[in-house]
């Protein structure tokens, strides 16, 4: 398994993911996103962060951009989690997708949110070959959501 990990610098940290979760927490839904919550693999604890909620053929996905960050260790140990978005609390379970069959959900996401998202894909977007997609997806893990379990 990659260990591929971009580690946010400090204005994403402090400002755009505090905005983005502020926002969101809130109620409005900025390009799909979703506080992602997700106990800790060792506190069992509940951690948050905001992510990109992916839909492709009435499927939802989470996909990590920055790689094998702290979120999808956690999602991996736990299973599942919650997404909120406002009030609203939608619990899910988590399948993490083979690296084969990655390519047209990195190219979905890539097409919604390159222009956030891009660098962390090493020149690779959405009118990349199969080839270039396939090469760069171990890097990204990628959840298939099952809502409400």
């Amino acid at each position: 398994m990659s260990t591929h990990v971009r580690k946010p610098g400090w204005f994403t940290v402090n400002v755009f993911n505090r905005a983005v979760a502020w926002v969101t927490r809130r109620g409005i839904s900025v390009w799909g996103s979703r506080v992602l919550a997700v106990r800790g693999r060792k506190s069992g604890e509940w951690r948050t962060t905001p992510v990109n909620l992916l839909t492709v053929d009435g499927q939802q996905y989470l996909v990590a951009p920055r790689g094998h960050v702290q979120w999808t260790r956690n999602m991996r140990a736990a299973g599942g989690g919650e997404l909120r978005l406002g009030k609203n609390v939608d619990v899910f379970t988590a399948t993490e997708v083979a690296d084969d069959d990655k390519v047209p959900l990195l190219r979905a996401y890539l097409r919604r949110w390159k222009a956030e998202v891009g660098v962390f894909f090493n020149g690779v977007g959405p009118d990349s070959p199969d080839e270039e997609l396939r090469r760069i997806a171990p890097d990204h893990p990628v959840f298939h959501l099952t809502l409400g379990n």
